[in-house]
């Protein structure tokens, strides 16, 4: 099997080194428009160069590996070794960071309450703040007054560059029967988020997810702004500084939406899908009948059918 192709690359340069890079660019006709944070932008064939203030230089796109290979390193670098010393955001955040968007969900795995995907961009302002509160993967944060304090302090970090999609039970289960694959409702809901996103941040240019389907997914759900981005998606994403801090804005959101279902419900609503969830799942169900668990609950989950089963 053919090895995949890289479509993106990050590196350093310093000023004579973009001058030099510009110059190659506009002799070959390539577009460069300004970007915030950033000398220019440059576009052509699909491919797009980013030449930050800071130093770091961005290759993107189909065309990344003849790009590096046989134009950035031989000409501009003077050195060679791409597909050696790559390194990648999780194993040196610092200096592989560029701004970008990241993505994430909550709620999936959990039988009761919403499914929440939220979207945070990250720029080279904003990248340090978040870092020193502390932000990561939600799932390793188990308070959820330390959520709710953390998601505020996001917030306000990055302004209005945040978006976030909460998907109700009801709504939820009207989509599902409309998808019947929840990996097609989830890429529906992350191009709902990065297009939002996209509007608040048009800067963004990048947007990493977490892995949970084939790509294609996501792109073929964005509109035409989002298919201009370079969509990335990996295993173990919440190891991104954008991702992270989307994946606690989307727990914040879950959390709350869990405390306003238990109040209508009349009980405090378990998170997760283990036994505790299906015992009070069916309590509801014969207490209130089984028609309440619609506005509660995902009803494709075995659970739900176990629930019916137990109750006729």
């Amino acid at each position: 099997m053919a090895e995949k192709k890289r479509t993106s690359h990050v590196c350093k340069v310093d000023e004579k080194q973009i001058e030099k890079l510009h110059a190659y660019l506009n002799e070959r006709g390539w577009e460069f428009c300004a970007m915030q944070y950033a000398h220019w932008k440059a576009t052509k064939d699909k491919t797009n160069i980013v030449a930050y203030n800071s130093g770091k230089l961005t290759v993107q796109g189909k065309g990344t590996e003849e790009f590096v290979l046989f134009v950035l390193e031989p000409e501009i670098l003077k050195t060679s070794g791409f597909g050696y010393d790559e390194f990648s955001a999780s194993e040196s955040p610092e200096e592989a960071f560029f701004p970008h968007g990241g993505v994430d969900e909550s709620g999936k795995g959990d039988f009761f309450g919403p499914l929440v995907i939220a979207g945070v961009f990250v720029d080279e302002e904003t990248e340090p703040l978040l870092r020193k509160l502390g932000v990561k993967d939600s799932k390793v944060i188990k308070n959820p007054k330390q959520i709710k304090a953390i998601a505020l302090k996001i917030r306000q970090a990055v302004g209005s560059k945040f978006s976030v999609v909460a998907i109700g039970p009801a709504a939820y289960n009207r989509l599902y029967g409309d998808f019947n694959n929840l990996n097609k409702l989830l890429a529906w809901g992350h191009a709902k988020v990065i297009e939002t996103l996209l509007e608040k941040a048009p800067e963004c240019n990048d947007v990493l997810s977490d892995k949970f389907a084939a790509e294609h997914l996501i792109k073929n759900a964005l509109q035409e702004r989002g298919r201009t981005i370079n969509m990335r998606q990996k295993t173990k994403a919440e190891s991104d500084i954008a991702v992270a801090a989307a994946s606690i804005l989307a727990r914040d959101r879950f959390l709350w939406a869990m405390e306003n279902l238990s109040k209508d419900a009349g009980l405090e609503l378990p998170k997760g899908a283990g036994a505790k969830v299906s015992q009070i799942a069916e309590k509801i169900a014969r207490e209130q009948g089984i028609e309440s668990l619609d506005n509660l609950v995902k009803l494709h989950f075995k659970t739900y059918k176990e629930i019916c089963d137990r109750i006729k």
